[in-house]
């Protein structure tokens, strides 16, 4: 199963949960007003999230795709009853009077700015992960929030997993002893898509989509949706998805920044497809203790496929191996008995919304599930292992100063150099 389709079913199993995150009914006015940046695949799921939880109008909607804009603000329209003012330009739409919040959607490549710019406004912010596409940029999206005092939600919702929520107890009770290793993976095929440079789309400007970002050749393979395995836009499997994997971890274990990482991969199968390795290794040496990251994007993945998505966490007393939808417990011991657990959470995206309106009514950031230093830590994990897997090298992460030391050349990948036109936030 790709992606998309994974989420597609995830998405399609919430009908029958939504009325446990809809707000109660005495919070019901006045609706928080919502403005859209990136109207494509998952702006338009996160904003479906929000129509479900209620409580929101989106006032507004931004896209640098004509069609994505129009297609939006129709389906908009239909669920809430109401036209969305259009726009190309993000700036323009922050400048809206009595705007309350944004929902960045778009590519990370755009989050900084975007982000930083509604901070400046005083607005709150739903904003996708990863955080920033580099480690400078998380940095100084962490200095805009804490100057503005915003209320800021960044979408790591696996955080509402039910299953990922049992881990935490079972290791916290004592059930599996002390964790001594981690290793998580997702393998999967991805989906072909043309790689012949063209024209872009009538509908897409396709400069202002690339916007600080080196500005490539267009072809459908780096375009939308299909961006996430391009180096200079997604920056890969591991910064795409993965990086779900490597926030839960750090949340149930409690844990910072690796100390060092270090990442072997190649890019062979798919060499000519995308520009990020199709196979990948990566070491990361917590305080707590090790985590094995691993992806294979070609083959037939693990042997059993149970365990192609997930993440083991091996302890003294049991190994336990957790997917979104459930637990495998075994315990020590020769004629100890596996224990299996279904713990669906169909529902986590709209959990998710519905902390950051909770948060957002009651001016209360303790209300979040995931705040923007916490996800500027997991955002700069899989980014220390990209670099570490770019230079070929080991890369020593030092917590105090937040930065690479011992490795002048890993330590220049930390800030990429913005496009003419665009300059970088400090």
């Amino acid at each position: 199963m790709d992606r998309r389709s994974f989420l597609q079913k995830a998405s399609a199993g919430t009908a029958g949960i939504v009325a446990s995150v809809r707000m109660p009914a005495f919070m019901h006015e006045p609706k928080i007003k919502v403005g859209l940046i990136g109207c494509g695949w998952y702006g338009m799921v996160i904003v479906n999230a929000a129509f479900k939880v209620g409580d929101v109008e989106i006032v507004a909607v931004c896209d640098v795709d004509s069609e994505h804009l129009e297609n939006s603000a129709r389906e908009i329209a239909k669920l809430q009853g109401s036209l969305p003012r259009k726009f190309k330009d993000y700036r323009e739409l922050l400048e809206i009077k009595n705007l309350e919040a944004v929902i960045i959607g778009t590519p990370p490549q755009w989050h900084a700015l975007q982000f930083i710019a509604a901070c400046e406004k005083g607005l709150h912010i739903y904003c996708e992960k990863p955080l920033a596409y580099d480690v400078e940029e998380g940095k100084a999206m962490v200095k805009a929030v804490e100057k503005a005092g915003n209320i800021v939600q960044i979408g790591f919702q696996r955080r509402q997993s039910a299953s990922f929520q049992k881990v935490r107890e079972l290791i916290e009770n004592g059930t599996t002893g002390k964790i001594r290793q981690i290793a998580a993976q997702i393998h999967y095929n991805p989906g072909q898509e043309d790689t012949t440079i063209q024209e872009p789309p009538a509908s897409l400007d396709w400069d202002a989509w690339c916007g600080p970002a080196p500005k490539l050749p267009y072809r459908p393979s780096i375009g939308h949706k299909a961006w996430r395995l391009e180096k200079e836009y997604g920056n890969g499997h591991l910064v795409d998805w993965g990086i779900h994997h490597i926030d839960i971890i750090r949340t149930v274990m409690g844990m910072e920044i690796p100390d060092s990482i270090h990442a072997e991969g190649a890019l062979d199968i798919l060499k000519g497809r995308i520009t990020t390795p199709d196979t990948l290794n990566v070491t990361m040496n917590f305080k707590e203790c090790p985590v094995l990251w691993e992806h294979r994007l070609w083959g037939t993945g693990e042997f059993d496929a149970r365990f192609n998505n997930g993440i083991f966490f091996y302890g003294e007393k049991a190994t336990l191996f957790a997917s979104n939808d459930g637990l495998m417990l075994q315990p020590v011991g020769r004629d100890r008995q596996q224990q299996i657990m279904e713990t669906p959470t169909p529902d986590v995206q709209e959990k998710h919304v519905a902390d950051f309106i909770r948060a957002v009514k009651a001016n209360d950031k303790k209300l979040l599930s995931c705040t923007t230093e916490d996800a500027w830590k997991s955002t700069t994990t899989v980014q220390l292992a990209m670099i570490s897997y770019y230079t070929g090298s080991g890369v020593k992460w030092d917590n105090a100063q937040k930065t690479i030391v011992e490795n002048e050349t890993a330590a220049k990948l930390l800030a990429r150099k913005y496009r003419g036109g665009y300059i970088r936030p400090v």
